[in-house]
């Protein structure tokens, strides 16, 4: 058991309504219930925005955002400090790392399970091994071409050629890529999650901050609060690991 601690960060989306806007929702002229269509919207905010912090370092907004990947597993594991330990003393705090352009190789479909496999044995550790393997678009295409050239197929009738899930030894390999994936580019994240943990408190996942509404002193207008409050933690930084270039 380690000495690391977290502090807790909090997020917050307002929403908010006019007075028009409730008089021109009200009564049989009523379509949709105003309100609950942009608190809908503010889940889906707050949920992008949590997606985003995940990436972060935990300095954003003045050191409010969540202490992301970023900080748990950054691009140098040999400085600074995480959850109050000083990586630079203490070693075994240390997050692992696979650097493409530190091995003089550049990243691509045919060298990149060559990095994976480095990285892997690297966070291994009797029973404990990565679970959860997260990568950018690109690198989550050089491992998917890896893929596809040892693919053959089964079926006269159809060539379909790509693999709907990801595994590299037995730990799930996801895109966060795509339509606003956040992952940083030309990196991949190797997760060993009995050690790192998302922690949303137990009254603050994603609420309103109050059951009664609030309104404005000096304005026709009235405010739902959508809150969120957590972090991410980690009990064991050595078996984390990084890939990037």
């Amino acid at each position: 058991i380690s000495a690391a601690e977290f502090q807790i960060k909090q997020f917050a989306v307002p929403v908010v309504m006019s007075g028009l806007e409730m008089l021109q929702n009200s009564g049989k002229e009523q379509f949709i219930d105003l309100l609950e269509a942009r608190l809908n919207v503010a889940e889906s905010t707050m949920m992008n925005k949590l997606a985003q912090s995940i990436y972060s370092d935990g300095t954003g907004s003045s050191g409010k955002e969540v202490t992301g990947l970023n900080a748990a597993v950054p691009s140098d594991p040999t400085t600074g400090t995480y959850g109050g330990i000083d990586r630079a003393t203490w070693t075994f705090w240390r997050s692992q790392l696979y650097d493409f352009s530190a091995q003089t190789v550049t990243p691509s479909a045919t060298t990149i399970q060559a990095g994976m496999n480095k990285l892997w044995s690297s966070l291994t550790r009797g029973s404990d091994r990565p679970d959860l393997i997260v990568f950018d678009n690109n690198y989550w295409t050089f491992y998917m071409g890896s893929l596809q050239a040892q693919q053959r197929f089964t079926s006269p009738e159809t060539g379909n050629l790509g693999f709907p899930t990801l595994k590299f030894m037995d730990a799930d390999v996801v895109l966060d890529g795509g339509i606003g994936g956040f992952c940083p580019a030309n990196t991949g994240f190797m997760l060993n999650t009995k050690y790192i943990k998302w922690r949303p408190h137990a009254q603050r996942n994603m609420v309103p901050l109050s059951p009664n509404r609030r309104y404005a002193i000096n304005q026709d207008a009235e405010v739902q609060i959508l809150a969120w409050a957590g972090n991410l933690t980690s009990s064991g930084a050595q078996f984390q690991g990084r890939i990037q270039n």
